[in-house]
C-alpha cells in the first residue's frame, strides 16, 4: 500500500499507514469510509483511534451531521465532532466520472471498506462488494443497513424507527404511560460496534487464510440481539415483555429508590448482595423473612419489600447512602446528568476527557473506552473540515500505486 503524500503525512503523520512511529493495534491498515451519520462513522472512529488510516469520503454537501446544530463548538456540530476524529477527509462526487474512478481506486487499495448506503445503492457506482472484491479480492467490506438486504432493503434505517419497530420502545417508560425512546441512538451505536467486531473477526480470518469477505450488519438484528433477556423472554419463554418503568422483570431491588433528598439506584442481584444491603440499611433480619429469602421470593413480593427499603433509606441523603452502601459492597449510584457522569469518571481516575489537536484549537473529547498496555489509542486530530485532504488524497489516488511523493 502506498503512503499518502508528504504534505498529508505531515499533517496527520501518526495516522499514515506506513508510519513506523504509529504502533496502534490497527496500524498499517487503510480504511475507506463511505459511511455517514452515526453507526458507520462511530465504527471508523474506533478503528482510527486504534491506529488505522481512515479516509472519510463525503459527498459535496458533506455528512448530514455537520448540519445537526445546536449544539456546536466554534460553529461546528458537536455531533459531527464526536464521531469523526483521527480521519482524513476527501470530497468525491460519485456522479462525476473522474471522482467515481478515484473512489473505485480507493476501494481497490483499501484493506477495509465500510458503507451504509441502502443495500444495492452503490452498485451503479461500481462500489458494491461484488465489484470491489473483483479488483481487491482480500478486501473486508462492511455494509450497515437498517433492516438488512432482503425484504427490508428499501426501508430507511433511522435509529428511532428501529427502536419503535424492534420493541424497545414498548419496554421503555412508565407501565401505564407513553412508550419512550432511549435517550441516545442506542442501536446506531451498537450496530457500529457490531460492525467493528465483525471487521476484526474477518481480519483475523484473513490473516490466516488471505481471504476477504462481506460483513453485513443491520440495526434491527442488532436490536433484537441487544435486547438479550427480553428477546429470550419471548422466543424461549413464549411471553411478551412489557414496560415496567425503572423496574427489572427478574431482580428486586434493581431500580431507583428514594433517599431523604432524592433517588438513588440500588442493585442487589443475588442473595448475598441483598443481605449486605439489609445490614447496611440497619434491617439485618430482613433476608431471613420467608418473603424475601431468595431472588424469586423478592421478585414475587416486591410490593411488600419496597416500602421497607424506602423507610430505611429515608433517614439519610443520597451522598451518605452512596458512601455507606459502597463501603458495604452494594452496587449503587446517584442519577447524574452527563456532567456528573464525567465528574465521577474523573474522580475514579478514568481520565475520561482527552484534548484532540494542538494548542488553543484542541477539542476536548471523550476518551476511547478501550485501554491497551502496549498499543494505546491515539488522539491525533479532531474531526476534519469538509474536503480537508482533497489535494493530497486525489494526487495519491491518481498516481501509480507504488509511487511516493
Amino acid at each position: 500500500m502506498s503512503a499518502l503524500s508528504s504534505k498529508a503525512a505531515s499533517r496527520l503523520k501518526p495516522l499514515d499507514a506506513q508510519d513506523t512511529d504509529s504502533r496502534g493495534p490497527l496500524s498499517g491498515l487503510l480504511v475507506a469510509d463511505f459511511s455517514r451519520v452515526l453507526a458507520g462513522p462511530f465504527a471508523t472512529q474506533i478503528m482510527a483511534d486504534l491506529g488505522a488510516a481512515v479516509i472519510k469520503v463525503e459527498a459535496p454537501n458533506g455528512d448530514e451531521t455537520r448540519g445537526w446544530v445546536p449544539p456546536e463548538r466554534d460553529g461546528v456540530s458537536t455531533y459531527y465532532l464526536g464521531i469523526n476524529r483521527n480521519k482524513r477527509d476527501v470530497v468525491l462526487d460519485f456522479g462525476d466520472e473522474k471522482d467515481r474512478t478515484l473512489a473505485q481506486e480507493l476501494a481497490r487499495r483499501a484493506d477495509i471498506v465500510i458503507e451504509n448506503f441502502k443495500p444495492g445503492g452503490l452498485r451503479k457506482f461500481g462500489l458494491d462488494y461484488d465489484t470491489v472484491s473483483q479488483a481487491n479480492p482480500s478486501v473486508l467490506y462492511a455494509s450497515i443497513s437498517g433492516f438488512g438486504a432482503a425484504g427490508g432493503a428499501a426501508l430507511p434505517g433511522y435509529d428511532l424507527v428501529v427502536q419503535a419497530a424492534s420493541g424497545l420502545m414498548s419496554l421503555t417508560g412508565d407501565p401505564d404511560g407513553q412508550a419512550y425512546r432511549s435517550g441516545l441512538s442506542v442501536f446506531d451505536i451498537m450496530t457500529g460496534m457490531q460492525a467493528t467486531i465483525g471487521i476484526l473477526a474477518a481480519l483475523n480470518h484473513r490473516n490466516t487464510t488471505g481471504l476477504g469477505q462481506h460483513i453485513e450488519v443491520n440495526l434491527l438484528s442488532t436490536a433484537l440481539a441487544a435486547m438479550a433477556n427480553h428477546s429470550s423472554t419471548f422466543v424461549a419463554g413464549g411471553k411478551v415483555p412489557f414496560r415496567m418503568g425503572n423496574a427489572h422483570p427478574s431482580l428486586f431491588p434493581y431500580e431507583p429508590l428514594p433517599a431523604s433528598d432524592g433517588e438513588i439506584v440500588i442493585v442487589a442481584a443475588n442473595d448475598a448482595q441483598f443481605r449486605r444491603l439489609a445490614t447496611a440499611l440497619g434491617i439485618p433480619d430482613l433476608p431471613d423473612d420467608e418473603r424475601f429469602r431468595t431472588t424469586e421470593d423478592r421478585n414475587h413480593n416486591r410490593g411488600e419489600l419496597r416500602p421497607l427499603l424506602i423507610e430505611a433509606l429515608s433517614t439519610r441523603t443520597i451522598a451518605e447512602w452512596f458512601d455507606i452502601l459502597t463501603e458495604a459492597g452494594v452496587a449503587c449510584g446517584p442519577i447524574n446528568t452527563i456532567d456528573g457522569g464525567v465528574a465521577l469518571a474523573e474522580r475514579l481516575g478514568l481520565n475520561p476527557v482527552v484534548h484532540v489537536g494542538e494548542g488553543e484549537a484542541a477539542i476536548p473529547m471523550i476518551r476511547n473506552a478501550i485501554a491497551f498496555s502496549l498499543t494505546p489509542p491515539r488522539y491525533v486530530s479532531p474531526a476534519p473540515p469538509l474536503g480537508a485532504d482533497n489535494e493530497e488524497i486525489r494526487s495519491w489516488l491518481s498516481a501509480p500505486e507504488n509511487t511516493h511523493d
